[in-house]
């Protein structure tokens, strides 16, 4: 048996699988809990040891024989997480994540360094939002000047697993496009942005060169396979943000369907051949990590909505599941802005959760519950529309992420965006697509092509969805309420 590992290193936990790419089959997949530290200030950190800790303990539940096989790894990473790596290649700090909305005040100085928001757009292709890393380099410059003195090397937390499990220091595309200091349409780093950083140190310097081509970026040290179990010298591809390698994992690396992940964050994204700039800013103007472009909208509070609710109550996944079922289409009433973590679409970063039109008839559990999970999936419908603004249509949805498990949370997603909703059977998102990324590094010298991704996909029937027209019908009017809610909450919260 020959297997390619993808490891996916997420918010929550550190997955690992091992995918049989000869008879199409995952043979092994495991996790690994991790920790995360927040505050009421909008701090979310991680330690950069506690991401290796939690390798290994993924790595050390996998059979031997299993881990031997390994021909070829990928790295998936949480996106927008600054690494600051001193000369010595040791981490300086405690990582600052995507949901860190601490730094909200150094995106806006950033953004006037430059001339304000729509010049920040037309420089990378996308606004500074508080969860890039560019905001997290100018506060780790303002707030620890000793330890900022001794950055050598900013990187990514893919780009860091990467760089522990091999010794090599890279960058791609896709990941760097969610810094804030890339610009999207010519690949390469601002260096506008950089200055508005820092105008007295050449920033670049501390970066990586972007990786374009999905490439081997070397390979398995002695070291790292002593603790991990992997065999030295297994080669590792460049990797990438956890979204561009959901896209390979959903298949999603040609135009007409969408990607909808309920994770911790939601997200939707989908593949253009062209750069998508958004003067809106609501979606995100990525690069894929398929050669393309990847527009995404990023939302911070997805199943982190519903795990709230669940923890209120103390009601197992189950038990809140079927609750949801008890409630008609639109909660009778009641809308949930879910907003618990602060907001990046819409952009609110001081925002907080919000249920709206409660009265004596309608305050029951099942009615709250419904609507956090329909408020969750209308903040990712507006993902949809605006895509379909800027001249992506959607004709089929690929559901994955924690609540796909979820049958009326896929429904409901269904109901709410009007379309056909698809699960894979290989519904393991990122680290999938690691998996295939490996596999295309060493098979076809790196390119991934429809042709090629189609040979490990097939649809799990059993789990898919098409919208009720009532339902869809009663969504439609309950999306125009959760519009006019989020309006009138930004005069409290901006």
């Amino acid at each position: 048996m020959k297997t390619t590992l993808g490891i996916d290193l997420g918010t929550q936990n550190i997955k690992v699988l091992f995918y049989d790419y000869e008879n199409k089959k995952t043979v092994a997949c495991e996790s690994a809990p991790l920790n995360l530290y927040q505050d009421d200030c909008g701090s979310a950190e991680q330690h950069a040891h506690w991401w290796i800790k939690a390798l290994r303990d993924a790595l050390n539940q996998i059979p031997s024989p299993i881990k031997e096989s390994v021909i070829a790894i990928s790295v998936s990473g949480q996106q927008h997480g600054f690494v600051p790596i001193d000369q010595h290649g040791e981490v300086l700090a405690p990582v600052k994540l995507w949901c860190d909305t601490s730094t909200e005040q150094e995106c806006q100085e950033i953004m006037n360094r430059l001339g304000g928001e729509n010049k920040c757009v037309e420089l990378t292709g996308n606004k500074i939002f508080s969860g890039y890393t560019a905001s997290k380099v100018l506060a780790f410059k303002k707030r620890h000047k000793e330890l900022y003195s001794q950055l050598e090397t900013i990187l990514l937390p893919h780009d860091y697993l990467n760089y522990w499990l091999t010794g090599e220091k890279c960058m791609e595309v896709g990941d760097a496009s969610g810094t804030g200091f890339f610009n999207v349409s010519k690949r390469e780093w601002s260096s506008e942005v950089l200055t508005a950083i820092d105008s007295d140190r050449d920033l670049t310097v501390c970066l990586p060169s972007p990786n374009i081509s999905n490439k081997l970026i070397g390979s398995i040290t002695r070291t790292a396979a002593q603790k991990t179990g992997l065999p030295v010298g297994v080669p590792v591809a460049i990797g990438g943000g956890d979204n561009m390698m959901g896209a390979i994992g959903t298949g999603n690396i040609s135009e007409g369907r969408a990607t909808v992940s309920l994770g911790t964050s939601g997200t939707v994204y989908a593949y253009s051949s062209k750069p998508v700039l958004d003067q809106a800013g609501n979606i995100a103007a990525f690069c894929s990590s398929s050669g393309g472009w990847l527009p995404l909208l990023c939302t911070m509070n997805c199943t982190v909505t519903t795990e709230l609710f669940r923890s209120l109550l103390n009601v197992s996944i189950n038990d809140f599941d079927d609750a949801v079922s008890l409630a008609p289409a639109g909660s009778n009433g009641v809308l949930t802005l879910p907003f618990f973590n602060g907001e990046r679409t819409p952009n609110l970063p001081r925002a907080k959760g919000c249920i709206l039109g409660l009265d004596s008839q309608n305050t029951n559990k099942e009615n709250v519950f419904r609507s956090g999970v329909e408020g969750a999936t209308f903040a990712l419908k507006f993902g949809i529309e605006e895509l379909r603004r800027l001249g992506l249509e959607t004709n089929e949805i690929i559901l994955t992420g924690g609540g796909t498990k979820s049958s009326i949370w896929r429904q409901i997603v269904s109901d709410i965006m009007g379309v056909q909703v698809n699960v894979l059977q290989q519904d393991e998102g990122a680290a999938f697509g690691a998996a295939l990324q490996a596999l295309a590094a060493i098979e076809s010298g790196g390119a991934l092509t429809q042709e090629f991704l189609n040979d490990h996909y097939s649809n799990n029937d059993t789990l898919s969805c098409e919208p009720n027209m009532v339902a869809q019908s009663i969504y439609s009017e309950c999306y125009e309420q959760y519009l006019d809610a989020v309006k009138a909450i930004k005069n409290i919260y901006q």
